[in-house]
């Protein structure tokens, strides 16, 4: 039983720690936060206002949350608290001020996360008006005046200023609304002291009104300071003067007082009660003496103008001609403008040359005459008179290289008929130099070059090839008179191409195969030219060419069929025109050899071929005269045929019958020759079927053979009378 107990205490308390664990790690989300000014964002001076900022949280757990709130203004904390609670947090602003004016922000963390509200702006207008406290209204002269300012109850960062009579007199900074100082005022007399204030803000600042007005007396004390200056009027350059500084004090109300006197900023004496001093004066000096008297806090000055005559004026120091050459002839003249006559007369007045040169003598009085030196070099004069000496300024002689002769010539290439540039040049010469082109002696046009890197150029163009030598220039750094000349210009000028001609060797009609075709290319212009031959319809060049002539010949060996075609050529030279010739159709033809086999031949050909043509045709004669050997040339009409078709025509009728006759057995008879014999017979018919009147009725030619046919082959029907005899 008690055990059962135990272990029922043991898991309850663990329940319950499980509990609290899932307690401590509630679950949170913070949904927003706000601020808000209350009772609103522009509000005016001693308003209560309450910064509320408020915050949505969603939790799952029972116990509450540890928030930490942070309002800050300007980016800067101003109130921090950590609570527990779900209520706003309040945060009051009484009676509130300028300085409260800002931007305010609200923050709120929670176990590592936070967020922050929108910011608000505080918007606070009317400041207090500033009370001005002085010490004493009555003040002797040099006693500071101790006055105070305040701005009740303003907070911040304040800054206030002290006027005196409507001017700034002092300025200063605090954190409080209060602020004590003391100055001096400007002087005897009465004076209006006044107040104000600035709160700063970020990044404005506000400006209050002035305080109310305080009149401050400030009574003079009485001593005065007091120069005395001889002579005070008519004093001329090197006059002595007696000078001295002192105090007046009528009432002896100081036992000390300091004395300073100066001319300027050069302090002469310095002492007590009263200072002497002499001195010579001098026109360059400043001719103002001041004395001025230290007591205390108190000071006074009193200043004296002494107007100086000058005895002689500053030497100038002047050279003629205004410009000079090296080694030509130049004079220096110094001199003093203006001379006080009544003190001094001009022969009391000398000059001299410095640095001493031994190359200028002086001719006259201030005048020094010599050669000028071939470098520059710095002069200056001196005036004396009375142990007085004045100095001129520094005159710098820079002699002038006279101009050497120019020379001319023809920037790039000088082309007929287009514009080109002609360069004018001296090797030596101090600048500005003129240059001037002239055409036959007639100014074309004028350059002037000022710095070494200018050239003098001019734009021309020339029409003919001589006119190029008529140009000349002058050069000139004188400003007045001629200049040396140049020559005449000598260069050459570029006649563009023109007139190109293409002829071949030998002449189109007599070119043949095996022999060699010359290309002669000719052209008017100004060599070197380029002449490059063409087949047409080919776009490279066949030959290319540069010549130093205007012609130049190409050649083709050993000319086949192949190079029949259209030649032409191009040409160009450096005016840059490209020029083509006329085109020359070129044939091949054949070699005179080959024409003479050609109709070797033919020839041949057709002798053969007439031998044929012969042999042909008596072999076809000698095979019809077989065919038709006739035993008998005496032929009888048949008796059959009828009378109409017997009578063809009025003409006889001619036969010729090709007769092969046998060899005779009679040997007595003249044997036939051998070889082939013919005897055409001729057989005349009566036109109208008479008889040949002939007793023989006809006429035979025979073709003799060597060999006689058979005469038994033949019947001997075919004949009505024996054959004659032939004959040999």
């Amino acid at each position: 039983m008690g055990l059962l107990l135990l272990l029922t205490s043991m898991l309850l308390s663990s329940d319950v720690w499980s509990l609290r664990g899932v307690d401590a790690q509630s679950l949170f989300a913070i949904r927003s936060i706000s601020l808000s000014l209350e009772p609103g964002e522009d509000v005016t001076r001693d308003t209560n206002v309450t910064v509320r900022c408020t915050a949505v949280v969603s939790t799952s757990g029972l116990q509450p949350l540890s928030r930490e709130y942070n309002i800050s203004k300007d980016g800067t904390t101003i109130y921090s608290k950590t609570t527990s609670s779900e209520e706003d947090l309040l945060y009051p602003l009484p009676h509130v001020r300028v300085s409260h004016t800002g931007k305010y922000m609200c923050k709120i963390s929670i176990e590592g996360k936070s967020q922050k509200s929108e910011v608000r702006r505080l918007r606070v207008t009317g400041l207090s008006p500033p009370v001005l406290q002085v010490e004493k209204t009555m003040l002797s002269e040099g006693e500071e005046l101790k006055a105070s300012c305040t701005a009740p109850g303003e907070t911040g960062v304040i800054m206030f200023y002290f006027y005196e009579d409507g001017k700034e007199k002092q300025e200063e900074r605090v954190k409080t609304d209060h602020v004590e100082v003391a100055f001096p005022l400007s002087g005897p007399g009465h004076h209006t002291i006044e107040c104000s204030y600035r709160v700063l803000l970020t990044p404005d600042s506000i400006l209050s009104e002035k305080s109310h007005s305080v009149r401050i007396s400030v009574r003079e004390l009485p001593f005065v300071p007091v120069l005395d200056i001889f002579p005070q009027y008519e004093v001329y350059e090197g006059d002595q003067l007696s000078i001295s500084c002192g105090v007046q004090d009528t009432y002896h109300h100081f036992t000390s007082v300091s004395v300073y006197l100066s001319q300027g900023t050069n302090l002469l004496q310095h002492g007590q009660t009263k200072v002497n001093h002499t001195m010579k004066v001098l026109a360059r000096d400043a001719a103002e003496f001041e004395c001025r008297l230290a007591a205390g806090k108190v000071e006074k000055a009193v200043t004296k103008a002494v107007p100086v005559t000058e005895l002689f004026s500053v030497p100038t120091l002047t050279m003629t001609p205004v410009e000079v050459f090296q080694k030509e002839l130049m004079k220096l003249i110094c001199k003093s403008d203006e001379v006080a006559s009544k003190r001094l007369s001009s022969e009391d007045l000398t000059y001299s040359i410095d640095p001493h040169q031994m190359h200028l003598v002086e001719k006259d009085r201030g005048v020094f005459s010599g050669k000028a030196l071939a470098v520059e070099f710095n002069y200056s004069c001196r005036a004396r008179a009375k142990n007085i000496e004045k100095q001129s300024r520094i005159l710098t002689v820079r002699p002038k290289v006279a101009v050497s002769v120019p020379k001319i010539s023809v920037v790039d290439r000088a082309i007929i008929g287009k514009p080109f540039k002609i360069r004018c040049k001296s090797d030596n010469g101090s600048l500005p130099i003129n240059y001037t082109l002239m055409f036959k002696y007639e100014v074309v046009a004028m350059v002037t070059v000022k710095v070494p890197s200018e050239e003098a150029l001019f734009n021309v163009t020339v029409y003919k090839s001589e006119d190029i030598n008529k140009f000349i220039c002058e050069a000139t750094n004188r400003r007045s008179g001629l200049g040396p000349l140049s020559g005449n210009l000598d260069a050459t000028v570029i006649e563009p191409l023109s007139l190109p001609l293409l002829t071949v060797i030998p002449p189109p009609p007599e070119i043949t195969e095996g022999s060699n075709l010359i290309f002669i290319c000719s052209i008017r212009g100004t060599p070197p030219v380029t002449f490059k031959v063409y087949r047409s319809g080919y776009d490279l060049p066949l030959f290319t060419k540069t010549s130093a002539e205007n012609n130049t010949s190409f050649e083709i060996h050993g000319l086949v069929k192949d190079h029949s075609g259209t030649y032409y050529f191009e040409a160009l030279n450096h005016a840059n025109n490209i020029v083509r010739s006329n085109s020359i159709k070129i044939e091949v033809r054949l070699a005179m050899w080959k024409k003479l086999v050609i109709g070797s031949f033919c020839l041949l050909a057709l002798c053969v071929l007439v031998v044929v043509c012969v042999l042909c045709y008596k072999t076809q004669r000698a095979t019809r005269a077989v065919d038709r050997t006739i035993v008998s040339v005496w032929t009888e009409r048949p008796p059959h045929v009828s009378e109409e078709n017997s009578v063809v025509s009025n003409e006889p009728d001619v036969e010729y019958t090709e007769v092969v006759h046998p060899r005779s057995a009679d040997p007595a008879r003249a044997p036939l020759k051998k070889g082939t014999d013919t005897v055409y017979s001729e057989l005349q018919n009566s036109p109208h079927g008479d008889a040949d009147p002939h007793p023989y009725g006809s006429v035979e030619y025979a073709d003799l053979n060597g060999e006689q046919p058979d005469m038994n082959n033949y019947p001997l029907n075919h004949y009505h009378h024996e054959l004659p005899v032939p004959v040999d």
